[in-house]
């Protein structure tokens, strides 16, 4: 027996956190272009607003809905929504994130506290607000965490992303032992390097860190253990949450898929 595999989210809800830019607006525009109805979450919710508007005229359906995922109550208010809008919730992309450079010996502990608290607080309670309507609903679904090639690597500067990050994959494997009955599955998208608002604000960053210059962390420091000295690019993020999102069965569960032209090889 086969298993064809569709990339058509027609008649599915999906919900992403911090979807107003970068990967998570990718992540939406690409699943309301298969068919599935989309929260767009984000802090920004003017932001979030515009994405589901640019959705909207292109025919598709979308609501934005303001988000802390740190916020148990702003989490169970967005999922709420987004159920009360459109019927159900099938798809969650957990992808807010944010990323401060600097050594752990210097790292702010309040800082820690808040890349750990967005990262790995708002992947469980925005992952238990939507299991609260997958399990009973008896429809199944699929939550995909944006982990990182950092998900499996380390790299200088980055103590609490790389901490965090690492972290996604325990909860995504939990939640596909978990959710196997309820016909729920789970994986980590782990990028590497996209030219997104955090990566470019990360290069000045790095480069005075380092003592080199921004073209020799493009160069060196993101690209030097790619294959092809390539930026993973925003749309081969959304085609593989596509892909995941609509695989047809748990064949394909717990898994961290890394897209990164090379840089990490598992």
């Amino acid at each position: 027996m086969t298993t064809e595999v569709q990339t058509s989210l027609k008649g599915k809800v999906a919900l992403v956190t911090g979807a107003a830019s970068g990967l998570g607006r990718e992540i939406a525009l690409t699943y309301a272009k298969a068919g599935a109805a989309v929260g767009i979450a984000d802090l920004n919710i003017d932001g979030a607003n515009k994405v589901a508007e640019e959705i909207i005229n292109a025919g598709g359906k979308a609501i934005g809905v303001v988000m802390d995922v740190t916020s148990e109550e702003q989490v169970n208010q967005g999922v709420e929504a987004v159920v009360a809008e459109f019927g159900s919730i099938d798809i969650l992309v957990s992808n807010a994130g944010i990323q401060t450079i600097e050594s752990i010996d210097k790292f702010d502990y309040a800082k820690w506290k808040q890349m750990l608290a967005i990262h790995l607080d708002g992947a469980f309670l925005t992952t238990k607000a939507a299991l609260n309507h997958m399990y009973p609903a008896g429809r199944g679904g699929v939550v995909i965490y944006m982990g990182s090639v950092h998900s499996h690597l380390a790299s200088k500067l980055k103590a609490p992303y790389v901490t965090a990050k690492h972290g996604l994959l325990g909860l995504a494997r939990v939640l596909a032992k978990e959710g196997a009955e309820h016909n729920v599955r789970s994986h980590v998208i782990c990028p590497g390097f996209v030219r997104t608002p955090i990566v470019e604000k990360q290069i000045p960053e790095q480069a005075k860190e380092l003592g080199i210059s921004e073209e020799e962390v493009i160069k060196n420091v993101m690209l030097g253990g790619t294959v092809d000295g390539e930026f993973t690019t925003a749309d081969d993020i959304a085609q593989t949450a596509l892909f995941l999102a609509a695989f047809p069965n748990k064949a394909l569960t717990g898994q961290s898929i890394t897209v990164s032209h090379g840089w990490y090889m598992h």
